[in-house]
């Protein structure tokens, strides 16, 4: 067998399960200490020190160092928190953004949901936002950790430099979401399965550049195309302008992976890539999975499965789903991880249908884009 046929050998050694699209195996992954406050996690890194203090030998981190430096936020002062939030508002202002004032834009007749009126599809919008911001917090309280792990294990001072600049952006992110969920949301969901799965082995892997993959490719670059998503479609302006400098700041960490990686990668064997490229595949799939909400079903006591065939016929959704992909795979073109080995992850990502992203800019070029300007500051 050629490496460019996915078995269901391989699938299950990866992601645990023979088909990729199992819902029943998707949703057997829960969080099992879901109440737990302290998650331990064995880090089997070395810590590297460098003596060799001369800064320049890259100079595209140099110029991302810099430019982290002048692009620091203060998340108590420089977002309006006395903006009133009154959520049910901002779900049905959002849905008629979306759907044209219905809740959902499919047929619920002969399901579970067909005796559901607005009141509880709209105790399912409060209930849906307040999942998806905090799993949000735990994503960046991830990214902190792993950041800080980066600092600690990359050989190099320019990146020892600029991912500590990071560590400061992922301590005000964690700030800033746990805040808005505090003061302005209605409850908090524990860190889902998948997610939780997927830091983890981030930060349970030995390999500095490993680090860098999981979290600054795959994690921090479907957050940045969520964080867009969600800017475009809320209609909530405090939250679209937490979005809004949060990605700023999430565009030049998934730039730190890209430039840092495409030197590091060029350097690899065959073999040593292909374990690179089955990791991203792994990661890709677990960051698809925890998009499935299944916490809050559980929560609003109906059939999950049922429940997630249902919303993932949705036009919206499924464009959501698509788009999570749309920084992470053009990415790991730039990387060189789609065609080395018989195209091996190039079929992967056909597979779970994302490669038309590839040719979609690399976050490499375009983290300028997305710094913020004068007329940002002014809006606060």
């Amino acid at each position: 067998m050629s490496t460019t046929e996915a078995s269901p050998q391989d699938n299950e050694q990866l992601i645990g399960r023979a088909d990729v699209n199992d819902l029943e195996a998707i949703l057997a992954v829960t969080n099992t200490d879901r109440d737990a406050l302290i998650s331990t996690v064995q880090d089997h890194s070395d810590a590297i020190f460098t003596w060799d203090y001369e800064k320049g030998a890259r100079p595209p981190l140099e110029k991302l160092y810099e430019k982290a430096k002048t692009s620091m936020w203060n998340g108590e002062t420089d977002l309006p928190w006395d903006t009133e939030v009154d959520q049910e508002a901002v779900v049905i202002a959002n849905s008629e953004a979306m759907y044209g004032g219905d809740m959902i834009d499919v047929d619920v007749k002969g399901t579970a949901f067909e005796k559901w009126g607005d009141a509880e599809w709209l105790n399912f919008g409060v209930q849906s936002q307040n999942w998806m911001l905090s799993q949000f917090l735990h994503g960046e309280q991830g990214a902190l950790i792993c950041t800080a792990k980066i600092v600690e294990t990359v050989p190099w001072i320019d990146a020892k430099y600029y991912a500590s600049t990071q560590v400061m952006d992922e301590a005000r992110h964690v700030e800033v979401f746990a805040k808005y969920l505090d003061t302005k949301l209605s409850g908090h969901y524990p860190v889902n399965a998948h997610l939780k799965m997927l830091l983890d082995d981030i930060v349970n892997d030995s390999r500095w550049d490993m680090t860098y993959l999981g979290m600054q490719i795959m994690v921090e670059g479907l957050a940045l195309a969520a964080f867009g998503f969600m800017h475009m479609m809320t209609t909530e302006p405090l939250l679209k302008q937490l979005l809004r400098y949060v990605m700023s700041d999430e565009a030049r960490h998934v730039a730190f992976g890209v430039l840092s990686l495409k030197e590091f990668y060029e350097g690899l064997s065959d073999a040593e890539i292909f374990e690179r490229q089955q990791f991203a595949f792994e990661a890709a799939v677990r960051m698809r999975d925890r998009f499935l909400q299944q916490e809050v079903w559980e929560h609003l006591g109906v059939p999950v499965k049922e429940a997630i065939q249902l919303v993932m016929q949705t036009e919206t959704r499924q464009m959501f789903q698509m788009m999570l992909f749309s920084k992470i795979v053009p990415n790991c073109k730039k990387l060189g991880l789609l065609d080395r080995n018989d195209k091996w992850l190039r079929h992967r990502f056909e597979e779970i249908g994302v490669i038309q992203f590839e040719d979609w800019i690399d976050t490499g070029e375009e983290y300028e884009q997305f710094a913020l300007t004068g007329a940002d500051f002014a809006a606060s």
